[in-house]
């Protein structure tokens, strides 16, 4: 039991088509609900933190969180940093014992990008972590990066061979028409799978990531609805989509917004429904329980890891 990078994680599941879920991680009952889900499984296992968390829980108390979740399930777990905007925050994480760190160089020209992307590369593998990189930009909001849809980018496949090989980079995010958020398409959810299948023949060995990939599972969204949420016309991305992905060099699959609705559908109605209690154990339980059901799922029947570590 340790914190291990994604890479004997990734190799097999590149074998094996199926993805490794990587999951964003707040708070203790967030980390609780998905270790133990993971745990159940016998799956393998990715926790990230994005720049959100780290102003919310602030780092010290995050590794210690993740610490304790590898000292209680004896899982293997990898701790992956998501969208580093520059080589300062990476090189932080990595001292810090973040065995995984993404820098995200999408905002930037290509050249740019590259350059940016080696240096991490150069600096996280001198002291054994691993570096996954993006390539296009995905629409949507997550925590700090916000990106308008008139600017959002598919990868390029030509480039993201090219980038690959000129950064040294272990994995590589790409844009095919996911996106952040809980709003990822107005009408019927399409991803380019041609785009998926020209990027993973030209580079067959390079494990890819789908960022943006929550489903938005409509059960959360109707019960938040219900309980006095506003949250109408939320969609994402169809869970048959997502299993397609992972035959087509998908391993990591990065979950977030699913993971807030089924913690705050549940807070909600226990809230609703017991206007008198005010103990925080009391409605955070419920949404612990939530998050656990809802990441066994994913893991089960969604990224097909059960069973892969």
């Amino acid at each position: 039991m340790a914190l291990v990078t994604t890479k004997e994680m990734f190799e097999k599941a590149l074998k094996a088509d199926y993805a490794v879920g990587a999951f964003n991680v707040n708070n203790m009952e967030i980390i609780q609900g998905i270790v133990e889900a993971a745990q159940e499984e016998n799956a393998p296992l990715i926790l990230q933190v994005s720049a959100g968390a780290r102003k919310y829980a602030k780092p010290a108390y995050l590794m210690k969180l993740v610490e304790a979740a590898v000292l209680d399930t004896g899982l293997d777990i990898a701790l992956h940093l998501d969208h580093g905007e520059d080589f300062e925050i990476c090189k932080k994480c990595v001292d810090d014992g973040f065995t995984s760190v993404m820098i995200d160089g999408s905002k930037h020209p290509f050249e740019e990008n590259i350059r940016i992307t080696k240096e991490v590369v150069k600096y996280a593998h001198s002291k054994g972590a691993v570096v996954e990189a993006e390539l296009g930009k995905l629409a949507g909001i997550e925590d700090d990066v916000n990106v308008d849809v008139r600017n959002a980018t598919f990868t390029v496949p030509e480039e993201a061979a090219e980038f690959v090989e000129r950064t040294g980079v272990d994995s590589l995010a790409i844009a095919i028409g996911t996106s952040h958020g809980a709003y990822k398409f107005k009408g019927e959810p399409k991803l380019d799978f041609e785009r998926l299948k020209t990027i993973h023949k030209l580079i067959p060995d390079t494990p890819l990531v789908l960022h943006g990939a929550s489903t938005v599972l409509k059960e959360f969204v109707d019960k938040c609805n219900q309980y006095g949420g506003n949250i109408p016309g939320a969609q994402g991305v169809p869970e048959d989509m997502i299993k397609e992905a992972a035959k087509h060099g998908i391993c990591k699959v990065n979950i977030d917004t699913d993971l807030r609705l089924a913690l705050t559908a549940e807070v909600r109605k226990y809230l609703s429904e017991n206007p008198a209690e005010f103990d925080p154990r009391k409605y955070l339980g419920p949404g612990r329980d939530a998050i656990k059901s809802m990441v066994s799922h994913k893991i089960r029947n969604v990224l097909n890891a059960s069973g892969k570590r």
